[in-house]
């Protein structure tokens, strides 16, 4: 599914506007959070991991939006301005994380742990895997894989999003894969 699967277009316009009027712009942000909560928050989880990290990441992606509405130009699509805030919020997240960062198989351990341990994770052990092995790889590869495998967004698509050149992602992409591979076959699942 690509992103305009997740996202409404035709109330993505409607929103725009009603966003920029003082009269009607409480009721559209409230609109707003209730139609893009569940899929950013799903976008926002495959780079996060847990559940309640997930839900910390999206609470500050709809902050961010309430204080910089007066930003938003509407040259974006809705979905593409909020996306871009999430992912922001979300490599954020990420890099707080990473103060104590772990070696190799502790790391792989330490995510897959904490996987786990989440009472929301409904996968087994080889998706346990494969999530922790995708929380190993540097933000640039994690993002663009769950952007392009779990979204199945368009190279152009993820670049308007992060404002990367297509050839740029693709490498991302292609290093992801591999390292998330040499993970699975080292683990002999």
């Amino acid at each position: 599914m690509g992103q305009q699967d997740h996202f409404p277009n035709k109330e993505d316009q409607i929103l725009k506007r009603e966003l920029t009027d003082p009269s009607t712009c409480r009721a559209a942000f409230s609109k707003m959070v209730a139609l893009y909560s569940e899929p950013l928050y799903w976008k926002i989880r495959r780079m996060v991991l847990t559940h309640d990290n997930a839900n910390d990441v999206l609470q500050n992606t709809f902050l961010k939006a309430w204080n910089k509405l007066d930003s938003f130009r509407g040259e974006a699509k809705l979905s593409t301005w909020l996306y871009r805030i999430a992912v922001n919020e979300a490599l954020d997240f990420l890099r707080r994380q990473r103060n104590v960062p772990e070696a190799g198989d502790e790391a792989l351990l330490s995510a897959s742990r904490q996987l786990m341990a989440d009472s929301y994770f409904d996968g087994d052990k080889l998706q346990s895997l494969l999530q922790a092995a995708i929380a190993l790889l540097p933000d640039a590869q994690r993002t663009v894989f769950c952007m392009r495998y779990y979204d199945e967004m368009k190279y152009s698509e993820i670049s308007k999003v992060l404002g990367t050149s297509e050839g740029a992602l693709k490498a991302n992409y292609h290093l992801a894969v591999k390292k998330i591979a040499a993970v699975i076959k080292q683990s002999e699942i």
